[in-house]
């Protein structure tokens, strides 16, 4: 895992606030106040009459109190204030007059008249009239030595320290008689300088430029100045580069569960056995995190049998209905002709048989239709077999008709057949859309890590999954809309990764049709139908490295997560399937708003705990705990100096798309203006040109978050006034949800 900030950052409000109140202990208000006072004497008794208490009391405690002053005050002045000299002797010389004239200030030698000043040999002459005028004078206590009188001791020397009566002489070499001194001895100090004490040291002047200050450990060199001002945006975020870390199995495998914490379910240390010791979920605040970067693999299931190495399935589930007859023109060896939509699918689908049948022979593909009826095509070894009319209404009936069929065999024995099958697709009919994606699913998850791509141009309308009825019966469409997000959650249970790929130019609502790629981890894509091979190509590509994922991250209470459903130091998020490209991203601070949990001091150190649990594509369950030790500051200039952008960028366009496609349109707005001004200002404090050219690039990407997300949305239904996303807007916000560094990169160099 990577950290966009050097430190964990503290807003400097909430770190004084902490600091106030980090020695406040809550006490109840039966018990006595703790700096209590015993008093000296008794409380007098109460009065026994009326009278006695309606008198007025005598001042003599208030009598008492003022004599007692006076006396301190006396106190005070007989005792005599002692000053300490290293020559006391010379000091406490006997005073010619009682009353002390008024004498020169202690100044510097330059500074001093002459009468009073012995002038070196080296100095220049001294106008002693100039300097009588601008004398500073006061008036010395009668305690007070003169230290104007004599400038030095005579009988003082540099080289005598207290105690001793001789000359201090360099350690020499006694070895073999040799007298060489192994220190050379100190210059002698100028005249001017014997008047100074020992304990002052004159600092060389400092040879760097103010604009490039200098750290040093010495107490007298003050160092830069902490910038205190609080930040707009949030530096702490955390990416988890899954792809890598999943693909990375390295060191020892531990056999087994590890020991967890049964409250928050924190993986503790071999040593640690009671949830007393538990980091994060512990009520006490520790003296201490978990030190040390930790980072262990478990296999939690020892005696599960691996799965067959069978490469996994590939389902194309091709819409040939009758809109998929409407024709577009392209050129063709200087002609202009007419393709239909299907015409350019078969193209694109043709390509990638032939790829891949060079590439990976041994790769399993199906071919699935739908129009008015859902047909599973067969090969040499087995007929295709359509299911039309009531059949296509029954979830249940499609799972069993799904298990019934054959397994597709290798491409290296289909290649021939599946191409003839493919040529000859025509189109015609409804589009049920909603049946075929359920058929699909249920035939690739034989085997976790396969994958199924929907192509289409229109939205659903028969009766199971229906899409176009939104503007007459709201209620079909929210059955629609639960139909399609356990669709995905099931697809996601079985290890199976769904991709919608739609033509450009025609309307799925594909923020209904998306939850299936959101929620497995596919791609939703509208492309040209010109360019369809590619997007197929890039979709097949990206294999599936695990199954099942699910991300736990663990902080001290104190720092709460951000932008999650859940609330609290804990979150879990379903990852599902994981490639080597899956990136994500988490946001954490101090809430200024807890005032129940302290946030942790500048200079502290915190630890945060990762937890991965996964499937390998040889059904094999692991777990990979990482545990890092970071330091708290809240020196806004330590954090923008070490912050990384692209990390900072990458959660903004993941957190601001999670937000809009949930509806949350001005929250998403909110949270990237917030990491924009964030942004603007590590630039500003960095003054990196290269920062300044990605910032660019990726403020580009976020223009339709900042102000133009009404572009993209459209009224839910004639009775309804909320909003949805049109195709355009559902295809952005989903690739933004997903999106990793290599993606943006390769979109911005797309661009240029």
């Amino acid at each position: 895992m990577e950290f966009s900030c050097g430190f964990v950052y503290v807003p400097p409000a909430v770190s004084q606030k902490n600091g106030q109140q980090s020695n406040v202990i809550k006490r109840s208000a039966l018990l006595p106040p703790v700096n209590r006072m015993r008093p000296r004497s008794p409380p007098p008794p109460p009065p026994t009459t009326s009278a006695e208490a309606k008198s007025p009391k005598p001042l003599r405690p208030l009598l008492k109190v003022i004599e007692q002053l006076e006396k301190t005050k006396d106190v005070k002045k007989a005792v005599k204030s002692t000053v300490f000299y290293e020559n006391e002797e010379f000091h406490n010389k006997p005073e010619a007059s009682p009353t002390p004239p008024r004498r020169t200030a202690l100044l510097p030698p330059h500074m001093k008249p002459s009468s009073t000043r012995h002038s070196p040999p080296y100095s220049q002459p001294f106008d002693s009239s100039s300097t009588n005028s601008q004398a500073f004078t006061y008036d010395l206590p009668k305690d007070e030595p003169d230290s104007n009188a004599s400038l030095w001791d005579p009988n003082y020397s540099d080289t005598t320290p207290e105690g001793t009566g001789g000359e201090v002489k360099p350690p020499t070499d006694t070895n073999n008689g040799s007298t060489k001194a192994l220190v050379p001895p100190l210059p002698p100090r100028p005249s001017f300088m014997k008047s100074l004490p020992l304990y002052l040291v004159l600092l060389p002047t400092s040879q760097s430029s103010p604009s490039s200050p200098q750290k040093t450990d010495s107490p007298l060199i003050p160092s830069p100045k902490a910038d205190k001002s609080p930040l707009s945006g949030n530096p702490n975020v955390l990416l988890v580069s899954l792809g890598k870390l999943l693909s990375e199995e390295r060191g020892q495998i531990t056999q087994g569960e590890p020991t967890s914490c049964s409250q928050c379910g924190s993986v503790l240390d071999s040593g640690q056995r009671n949830v007393k010791d538990c980091y994060f979920c512990g009520s006490w605040e520790p003296q201490c995190p978990l030190t040390g970067h930790r980072d262990g693999l478990f296999s939690l299931c020892p005696d599960e049998k691996p799965l067959g190495a069978t490469d996994p399935l590939l389902l194309l589930c091709i819409d040939i209905s009758g809109s998929m007859s409407i024709t577009a023109e392209v050129s063709e060896r200087e002609n202009v002709v007419h393709k239909s939509r299907l015409q350019f699918v078969q193209e694109a689908v043709l390509q990638c048989v032939q790829r891949l049948s060079e590439q990976q022979p041994g790769m399993r593909v199906g071919l699935i239709t739908f129009n008015y009826q859902v047909t599973m095509h067969g090969n040499e070894i087995f007929t295709s077999h359509s299911l039309s009319n009531a059949e296509l209404i029954d979830c249940n009936f499609l799972k069993e008709a799904a298990a019934s069929f054959p397994t597709p065999p290798p491409l290296s024995q289909t290649r021939e057949y599946l191409q003839k099958q493919v040529m000859g697709l025509s189109e015609g009919g409804t589009t049920a859309l909603g049946p075929a994606a359920l058929l699909s699913i249920a035939i690739a998850s034989r085997q976790p890590g396969s994958k199924v791509i929907i192509c289409t141009d229109g939205k659903a309308n028969t009766e199971l999954g229906n899409l176009e009825v939104e503007d007459l019966d709201a209620r079909t469409l929210l059955s629609s809309t639960i139909f399609y997000q356990e669709l995905g959650l099931y697809a996601a249970n079985q290890g199976v990764t769904v991709s919608v790929l739609s033509i450009e130019g025609t309307d799925c609502r594909l923020d209904e049709l998306g939850r299936l790629a959101d929620r497995t981890g596919g791609t939703v894509v509208i492309a040209s139908p010109n360019k369809l091979h590619s997007e197929f190509e890039h979709i097949i590509e990206n294999r599936t490295i695990a199954t099942h994922c699910t991300v736990t991250l663990l902080l001290p209470q104190s720092l709460p997560i951000r932008g999650e459903r859940e609330a609290g130091h804990k979150v879990t998020r379903e990852v599902g399937n994981v490639d080597p490209d899956t990136e994500i991203t988490f946001q954490f601070g101090a809430s200024e708003q807890d005032t129940e949990v302290l946030a942790p001091a500048s200079g502290s150190h915190v630890s945060i705990q990762l937890q991965i649990r996964y499937r390998q594509r040889r059904g094999r369950t692991m777990l990979r705990v990482i545990t890092a030790d970071r330091e708290v500051t809240d020196d806004s200039s330590a954090a923008l100096s070490s912050l990384s952008l692209a990390i900072v960028q990458l959660n903004s366009s993941q957190a601001s798309a999670a937000l809009a496609v949930r509806g949350r349109f001005l929250d998403a707005r909110r949270e990237g203006e917030l990491q924009r001004k964030l942004i603007e200002r590590a630039i500003e404090h960095n003054s990196n040109a290269e920062d300044h050219q990605t910032y660019q690039e990726w403020v580009k990407t976020m223009e339709p978050i900042y102000n133009k997300i009404h572009n993209f949305t459209r009224r839910k239904s004639v009775v309804s006034d909320s909003q949805s996303l049109t195709d355009a807007g559902a295809a952005l916000l989903y690739t933004m949800k997903h999106s990793n560094r290599k993606s943006i990169s390769r979109k911005n160099e797309h661009k240029c």
